[in-house]
């Protein structure tokens, strides 16, 4: 069992923290509440914030010629600005934040599914957008994991937020003490993990790491962090998986008889046909990694990138899984 350092994360506050939804409710997840006793959550809810009540009348973003405004259509009320305004201040005061969690579909918070009604002028280009909040969390938050709760359900977009917010909450502790024996350490330990997400960006950081030695220090760290957000933009597919677990086996396939190898490949064919989890390949390989004592491959993030208590049995992560990322 690995010591995880716990992510901090922003989550709109309606989400199993507060009663405060428009109409007084609060929204069940089993996944949030199951990851509070794992990262650090910053509830809000800038509705509450800027001065609306609850219960209140419903907000939304309407197209005016193109123009976006907040209003609460039953009371004409324009709420743009106030939320503009406490948008920006609530963020500008964050600091040291790995991820977001905020409340699909909303005016206010919603990231990339809040329906944009029509007002007077020009009807909107896109029928769907950002609320004003997540908007901006958007904007200044680009490289961070940031996702709703709805689209969590999906597994391979829960597991792949996990891996982002625990690895990123490493590289913070990494980029705090500013030493290149850290960075190498962190490198090392990620090796395996960071090749499933991408090669390319695995290489460069690999490049970057050997030659510390030739550039300053602050420089190093930056251009680590930005090809390090690059490799987190997306989640792994199933062929750099099957790479990366095909690349562990010939670490210990000398140990291991012909019947042993040949049921790791016939379960690495069931994974790429979408019979099986990634879980299942994976914990078998790790298995005989304890088993030889393969240091190397044992103290790989790639076996346990975030604690295990936080997927459920019906979690799977197979080649056949629907892609709910763009």
């Amino acid at each position: 069992m690995k010591d995880f350092l716990k992510p901090r994360v922003v989550i709109s506050k309606c989400i199993e923290f507060d009663t405060c939804r428009y109409n007084g409710q609060m929204i069940s997840s089993d996944f949030v509440q199951k990851l509070k006793s794992f990262v650090e959550f910053i509830p809000v809810c800038p509705e509450f914030e800027i001065g609306l009540g609850v219960p209140r009348d419903p907000i939304r973003v309407v197209s005016f010629g193109g123009d976006l405004k907040l209003i609460q259509p039953k009371t004409e009320a324009d709420v743009t600005k106030s939320m503009i305004e406490f948008s920006n201040s609530f963020l500008d005061k964050l600091t040291d934040i790995d991820g977001f969690i905020l409340k699909s579909k909303s005016p206010s918070c919603g990231i990339k599914d809040v329906k944009i009604n029509a007002g007077s002028g020009t009807p909107p280009k896109e029928p769907k957008g950002s609320g004003f909040f997540g908007k901006a969390v958007l904007e200044k938050y680009p490289n961070l994991a940031i996702e709703d709760e709805g689209r969590l359900l999906n597994s391979r977009i829960k597991q792949h937020f996990l891996t982002k917010i625990y690895s990123l909450r490493r590289f913070r502790e990494v980029k705090k003490t500013m030493s290149k024996k850290d960075l190498v350490e962190y490198q090392s330990y990620n090796k395996l993990l960071f090749g499933a997400y991408s090669q390319k960006e695995t290489k460069e950081l690999g490049r970057i790491v050997a030659n510390m030695d030739k550039y300053p220090l602050e420089k190093i760290f930056q251009n680590y962090e930005s090809h390090l957000y690059a490799l987190f933009d997306k989640p792994p597919k199933c062929p750099p998986n099957i790479n990366i677990l095909l690349h562990g086996f010939g670490y210990i396939s000398k140990n291991l008889n012909k019947k042993e190898k040949e049921f790791f490949f016939e379960t690495i064919d069931k994974y790429r046909k979408g019979n099986v989890s990634l879980s299942v390949p994976t914990n078998i390989l790790k298995s005989w990694v304890l088993r030889f004592d393969e240091k190397y491959l044992e103290n790989q993030s790639f076996f346990e990138p975030y604690p295990d208590e936080l997927l459920s049995v019906e979690d799977i992560n197979s080649c056949e899984v629907r892609d709910y990322w763009e």
